[in-house]
């Protein structure tokens, strides 16, 4: 019970953080959705390598969550950056994607190489680590793999509905001074 109290302060303060950086309720969001699917590796992992899921893999999940979202930050921001330089929103994220690609998968892959040692360990002082460097470095490949794809899908979809909001909004006001 502590562990999820801590897990759900710690996304409040991400959540606050990304909030206070991007000026935006929204595009926080965005860089958090890539959480749910870094534990969704770890299960994986977890099912791979025939290991229980323990209070210990749930701590290399919350670990997780902070490379996770790292990995969507620099995205997101670099695309930000683009569309301040006056580049559109496919432009701005077209590029963050190939400009950060590789920056992405250097710490996905740095990070999983680190931890492989631990993970194919089979000494018992290892034993009680395995699960954590499990939920860690599945985690990220998994997450990677799907931040690539999905954080600039949703980046579009954010700004799509951004303009819908927008155009109805003008639309309304047009409306009412015609009246």
């Amino acid at each position: 019970e502590t562990l999820w109290s801590g897990f759900l302060i710690a996304m409040m303060l991400i959540y606050a953080l990304l909030a206070v950086a991007f000026s935006s309720y929204i595009q926080p969001l965005v860089v958090m959705m890539a959480i749910p699917f870094g534990t969704v590796g770890a299960v994986i992992g977890h099912i791979l390598l025939g290991y229980d899921l323990s209070l210990v893999s749930l701590m290399g999940v919350i670990a997780l969550s902070g490379v996770v979202v790292n990995d969507s930050l620099i995205m997101i921001d670099y695309a930000n950056n683009q569309r301040k330089n006056g580049n559109s929103i496919y432009e701005s994220i077209h590029e963050a994607g190939l400009r950060r690609f590789r920056p992405i998968m250097l710490t996905t892959l740095t990070t999983f190489g680190g931890l492989t040692p631990i993970i194919l360990e089979s000494s018992s002082q290892a034993f009680y680590l395995i699960p954590m460097a499990i939920s860690l470095g599945f985690g990220i490949i998994f997450a990677t793999s799907i931040i690539l794809v999905i954080v600039p899908c949703l980046y579009l979809i954010l700004e799509d509905g951004r303009l819908m909001f927008l155009k109805r909004k003008t639309v309304q006001r047009d409306e009412s001074v015609l009246e």
